[in-house]
């Protein structure tokens, strides 16, 4: 029977969707929605000592790249019709925005109050200096939270002095608290392990990526109103880099780790559980779609699980670490078409940079046929065939 319940550091969701800690956990009335709308636990909005004061405009999409595809519908491998589609590929949004702009106070005496009244798990987002977190940290667990997470966005890429914040949070506090990670620390592995001696009980990986800098080609003025135009990417682009983070943690620690970034579908989150996730938490998914993203990913999820044979998020946590080789790869044979999966859509033709497949009429059907002698094995036309029907001749791992 299926179950999508976890159990994260003794706290218990009623399914691995979380929000992060940005714009849409900006105060209770957003969490309330969230809870509503799917998700199984609520992280708030970053809170500190004092209130941000955030530039503005402090939110862009990251430019959509678009392509031309050539679709063809077949039966049997007869193309009976065919059209041309522009796909839009997401790649993200950058954004200037910091921690709230409400007073601790309001989060404590109103906006808390409000998620907890949703009966989820609410795990409370502070920073930053160590100061702030002995002072915060104990003020907010009398409000009733599940746990802490403490962010460590502004707190350099050296992480001996963050050390000393996670020791301060960890002395000050009794309920879990959860380190959210940025992509730029140094020496990972290293680090987490020391967090996971502090007593840190959890991981939460990573943050937004940055900073980087947009430009309307219209004006020539950044898109952003930060300090120098600057702002920090997040969604699809960085999910690669969130998933390295959360492989490298997940075989360094044992200690539970939370991936964040780029989670716009079930599958996004399959591939964290599978690198050692336990749940995931979106941000930039819920700004683009709305709080129904949630609910969706959830139920995108169940479904997978469902598909594959599984029960569990449980049943799927770490596969893939087994398989992340120690050294490289360098032969990988050629590409091969399974023949009776292919649609003849042309995806992999587009693709090819060493011209060695084609769409081709073999005895009356079209199939991609694949030129050995050219083939370079780069995995390309691999990665874009929608029905899976293209593998490499020798197994890869």
């Amino acid at each position: 029977m299926m179950d999508l319940s976890v159990e994260i550091a003794g706290i218990k969701f009623r399914n691995p969707v979380m929000t992060a800690a940005g714009p849409p956990s900006m105060n209770g009335d957003a969490l309330m929605m969230a809870a509503r709308a799917g998700a199984g636990g609520l992280v708030t909005k970053t809170i500190s000592t004092v209130p941000a004061k955030v530039p503005r405009p402090n939110m862009a999409v990251l430019d959509r790249g678009e392509t031309d595809y050539r679709i063809r519908y077949a039966i049997g491998g007869r193309v009976i019709s065919q059209q041309v589609l522009r796909v839009h590929i997401p790649r993200g949004m950058m954004n200037a925005e910091l921690w709230t702009d409400l007073t601790y106070e309001q989060w404590i005496e109103k906006e808390i109050p409000k998620a907890l009244s949703t009966g989820l798990p609410v795990i409370a987002s502070i920073g930053y200096t160590a100061e702030d977190l002995r002072f915060l940290g104990p003020k907010i667990e009398r409000t009733g939270v599940s746990g802490i997470e403490f962010s460590l966005h502004y707190v350099g890429i050296d992480y001996k002095p963050i050390l000393e914040i996670a020791k301060a949070l960890r002395e000050s506090v009794d309920i879990p608290i959860f380190a959210k990670l940025s992509p730029h620390i140094l020496n990972l592995e290293e680090f987490v392990r020391e967090l996971e001696r502090i007593g840190v009980d959890g991981i939460v990986a990573i943050n937004s990526l940055g900073p980087g800098l947009t430009i309307d080609v219209e004006t020539g003025k950044p898109i952003l109103g930060g300090k120098m135009g600057y702002g920090w990417i997040s969604g699809p682009a960085i999910r690669p880099l969130a998933l390295r983070i959360v492989a490298e943690a997940a075989r360094s620690v044992r200690i539970p780790i939370i991936g964040v970034g780029g989670v716009m579908s079930g599958r996004d989150a399959i591939e964290f559980f599978m690198a050692g996730a336990s749940a995931v938490q979106i941000c930039t998914g819920a700004i683009l779609e709305g709080p129904g993203i949630y609910g969706r990913v959830v139920r995108e999820i169940e479904q997978w699980l469902k598909q594959h044979g599984y029960d569990s998020v449980e049943d799927i946590k770490r596969i893939a670490l087994r398989y992340l080789p120690e050294e490289p790869i360098y032969d990988v044979g050629y590409a091969i078409v399974d023949e009776g999966k292919c649609k003849a859509c042309g995806f992999c033709e587009k693709v090819c940079r060493y011209d060695a497949i084609h769409v081709k009429d073999v005895g009356g059907y079209e199939v991609a046929v694949v030129d050995s002698n050219k083939c370079y094995g780069c995995g390309m036309c691999v990665s874009v065939c929608p029905e899976r029907a293209i593998s490499f001749s020798r197994r890869w791992i």
